[in-house]
């Protein structure tokens, strides 16, 4: 090797690239399609197996072997996001989900669908639902780059397209299965996960949701170095996780507001619409109502949300949002009363996920966002399948209002009591931090740079359900 005779001249700047919302419009769309198809599936299955069985403990059943596989399959597929990249995720394994929720109403029509092979098409799809939820997530941030929108705005987006889906989705699925029952709802879920797919794969361009995983052509001086495996991968992931004592805190406490708001809608709400005689058109006016709400409050987070006080709006989130739904739906009150509730927790919940979603991207590299990011909502989901196979149980053996009543009690008890934990304090110390790059680590999760102000938002990995 040779010393170079003089100092190279400085290669010429790269052209900062153009801005291009079309990234951003095309995840929101394939979100808000698929989220919105797995809303109505989430009225129109548990309607069905209600009215086919009159059993809650089986309608609480296939709500677990749906979310089982969800939960568990997202928290192993972080390593894989990263590697091929959350583009060629999302679109396989939502074209699988409409292949595997396609057949449910086709089966039935011929009448070769027993429940055991119900439950074989439901956990299919929960399987294939989480790394496509999950792949979506992922492509938020670098959209928001490519857009040149501020984190917090692009975050805000994406929980109004999530509370919209959480809109038009219940009325939907509550209109189709009163009009055409719930194997209309099925299908439309099936060409919901179809067009979610085809819009990744073809309206995105070229280059977006690649992988963050480097390959050994990408390393300096063109040294080959062995691929980091998939269970070295996944320990990087983890490590920098166990180190975040926030994240570990939301984490824990949406954890358990997910196992009970699982209880409310895979079993009580439908127990509930039955027993006052509202049907599934209850369902959906409850559902459309708190949406509307929710979408409300999304969109004021993502206009103001970066000059709010993180941490009194997340609790204030949660308190309206949280226990008033279990305990009007335990009262003997009008449906305008309910409805009124409805709408109040609705508006509180829109606050929720847009702060958790700014979280997360500000703390964590994007190189380790896919593994950290399916970790983080396979341990805050993990509390989901048990929801309903506990709410239904509950509710054979002690009737619906104690289930309620005891519900909305615990609903109320964790998201106060949690807030006196002293981690909360860093919420709002996040503010103004700038959102971790892949260039801000290697290979091993890089230590967080300090928050020079009070401004800015994340997602603990968590997201309330």
């Amino acid at each position: 090797m040779t010393a170079r005779s003089a100092v190279p001249a400085p290669a010429p700047a790269a052209a900062a690239p153009s801005r291009s919302l079309r990234p951003m419009v095309g995840v929101l769309t394939a979100m808000a399609i698929s989220l919105t198809g797995t809303r109505v599936s989430a009225i129109a299955l548990p309607w069905f197996v209600l009215a086919t069985t009159g059993s809650p403990a089986m309608t609480g059943t296939v709500a677990f072997v749906e979310l089982a596989p969800y939960v568990l399959v997202k928290a192993l597929i972080g390593p894989v996001v990263d590697r091929l990249g959350p583009r060629v995720v999302s679109w396989t394994t939502d074209a699988v989900s409409a292949v595997a929720a396609g057949l449910v109403p086709l089966l039935h029509g011929l009448g070769l669908l027993p429940f055991w092979l119900l439950l074989v098409m439901v956990a299919v799809i929960g399987a294939a639902r989480g790394p496509g939820d999950l792949a979506k997530e992922v492509m938020v941030p670098e959209a928001a780059d490519r857009g040149r929108i501020p984190l917090e705005r692009a975050t805000g987006l994406a929980g109004v397209t999530e509370r919209l889906a959480s809109t038009i989705g219940p009325a939907v699925g509550g209109g189709l299965v009163a009009l055409l029952g719930p194997m209309a709802g099925l299908t439309v879920n099936a060409v919901a996960f179809a067009l979610g797919s085809l819009v990744i794969a073809v309206a995105l361009p070229r280059g977006t949701g690649h992988s963050t995983v480097p390959s050994p052509s990408d390393t300096e001086g063109g040294e080959e170095e062995r691929p980091a495996g998939y269970w070295q991968l996944f320990r990087e992931g983890f490590a920098f996780l166990r180190q975040e004592p926030l994240l570990l805190t939301i984490i824990v406490m949406i954890a358990v507001t997910n196992l009970l708001d699982a209880a409310f809608l895979t079993v009580l709400v439908p127990v509930w619409a039955r027993e006052s005689g509202g049907g599934p058109a209850a369902i959906g006016v409850t559902g459309t109502a708190w949406g509307i709400a929710a979408v409300v409050g999304s969109l004021i987070a993502a206009a103001v949300a970066h000059r709010l006080p993180r941490r009194m709006v997340f609790f204030g989130g949660f308190l309206l949002g949280g226990a008033p739904r279990f305990i009007v739906l335990a009262l003997d009150v009008p449906m305008s009363v309910v409805v009124a509730v409805f709408v109040v927790s609705g508006f509180g919940a829109g606050f929720l996920n847009p702060i958790l979603s700014a979280v997360l991207f500000e703390r964590v590299p994007r190189n380790l966002l896919g593994r950290v990011n399916a970790l983080g909502d396979s341990l805050s989901w993990a509390g989901i399948p048990l929801g309903g196979l506990l709410a239904g149980a509950a509710v054979a053996m002690s009737g619906l209002i104690p289930v309620l009543l005891v519900s909305g009690g615990l609903y109320f008890l964790v998201t106060t009591l949690s807030g006196l934990r002293p981690e909360w304090r860093e919420m709002d110390r996040e503010r103004g931090r700038a959102p971790a790059t892949a260039a801000d680590t290697s290979s091993e999760p890089a230590a967080k740079v300090p928050a020079p102000s009070a401004s800015g938002q994340v997602a603990a990995g968590g997201r309330a359900e």
